[in-house]
């Protein structure tokens, strides 16, 4: 299983009418991308057996945004890619905390597109 179609439902939604949207299989998963930038994605964790949001949220806010329930810090490679977290279960589960993060992404990729 790549990815959660469920979760894509979920957050397919609340980026209508943001921007120009467009959905690429990458990385093992889904990216939404907002006005042609990278904005969230939607991994499937093997070795967790878990589903996460990939948000992008900038460094700006990057350390306040990993004291959240459920995030931490990107990593594939052993070293955190600084300005995207990953959102596990906990942090996405209830419907608040999905508007929550898809929001940071949001914020974020309207910086980029000023």
């Amino acid at each position: 299983m790549a990815y959660s179609e469920y979760l894509a439902d979920r957050v397919r939604p609340r980026l209508k009418g943001k921007g120009e949207l467009e959905e690429k299989k990458m990385m093992g998963g889904l990216i939404f991308m907002v006005n042609g930038k990278m904005c969230l994605g939607i991994m499937f964790d093997k070795k967790s057996e878990e589903d996460k949001l990939m948000v992008r949220v900038g460094k700006l806010n990057y350390e306040v945004l990993l004291t959240k329930t459920g995030s931490k810090p990107m990593d594939f490679t052993g070293k955190p890619l600084r300005g995207f977290l990953f959102v596990g279960p906990d942090g996405i589960d209830a419907e608040d905390d999905l508007d929550f993060w898809v929001e940071k992404a949001l914020e974020f990729n309207r910086l980029l597109n000023q």
